[in-house]
């Protein structure tokens, strides 16, 4: 795989219609937003869940693209894969926290293995010990645009689960429940590719091309009736003309600016309601624009 030999920054925006795009499980799963501007807000680990499960999709668990935090994955499996791979001895059921040695090499077979664990890194030091990764991806929370409204929408189920719940229902057989949605939001996220982490864990040009894979089609395969329409909108790279850099990141994301059309009134309902610029003229001779959406 070819060497990564340019920084990147990246802006990225996507929307939802009348979903949830990243419920609170400490809020009754309503939206995410900040409580001093309700601004809505998903995480970046919402979004790398969503990588992660379209990178499975295209690959089919193949090496090495295998996805290392997968639902309902046993992680400490994986580290003795490593470690049985490296040559280390597992037959002993004991915890096995490894010489420096060992673990290196097993730390640095995950990496070749798994694209989540050289993109994005990963905390493996359990009992079976494979180290630490910092990934050259990093993602911030993405932010909504405007302030969102999450609303609380009743629903109704006309069928049981059981005779028993029939019975207390007396004849009358709906249950009342809620569903959360965001009527409508535009959100922005920010994120940032090391060349000089990338070097540490193997991720190269192939990983990079399949980043930007991902981003563009993950909602494609991520439809649900909770999530309502998402769908990505816009994604702005960066490229840097040597790998530390030639321009600080917060100066390059605000060359991408998002403001509501002229003539569009009232609360944003649609992605035709926003204007998206790039200033591209303002942006250093050193660092290449592309707009891959």
């Amino acid at each position: 795989m070819a060497e990564l030999n340019n920084r990147y920054e990246f802006v990225y925006l996507f929307d939802v219609e009348n979903g949830n795009p990243n419920g609170d499980p400490d809020a009754g799963n309503m939206p995410r937003v900040d409580p001093e501007t309700n601004h809505g807000i998903v995480t970046d680990v919402s979004l790398k869940r969503k990588i992660r499960n379209y990178v499975e999709i295209l690959k089919e668990g193949a090496s090495p693209f295998e996805i290392y935090v997968r639902e309902k994955a046993v992680l400490i499996h994986a580290h003795k894969r490593a470690h049985e791979a490296t040559g280390a001895d597992t037959s002993s059921d004991k915890k096995r926290k490894g010489t420096a040695e060992e673990v290196a090499k097993a730390r640095d077979w995950m990496c070749k293995n798994f694209f989540d664990v050289r993109t994005f890194g990963a905390v493996m030091s359990l009992e079976i010990n494979c180290g630490q990764v910092r990934g050259p991806v990093q993602i911030n929370f993405a932010r909504s645009i405007e302030p969102v409204i999450p609303r609380e929408i009743s629903i109704t189920r006309m069928a049981v689960a059981t005779e028993r719940e029939a019975e207390k229902q007396q004849g009358d057989n709906r249950t009342m429940g809620k569903k959360n949605i965001i009527p409508y939001g535009l959100y922005r996220v920010e994120g940032y590719i090391s060349a000089h982490l990338a070097r540490q864990t193997g991720f190269g040009e192939e990983d990079l091309s399949l980043l930007w894979e991902s981003l563009i089609n993950m909602f494609e395969h991520d439809h649900s009736a909770a999530r309502g329409k998402m769908a990505a909108r816009k994604l702005v790279v960066f490229k840097h003309a040597t790998q530390l850099g030639n321009a600080p990141a917060h100066k390059l994301f605000e060359l991408v600016n998002v403001k509501r059309r002229s003539g569009a009134e009232g609360p944003a309902r649609a992605f035709s309601d926003y204007e998206i610029t790039v200033d591209s003229r303002n942006a250093p001779d050193s660092v290449e624009i592309s707009e891959l959406l």
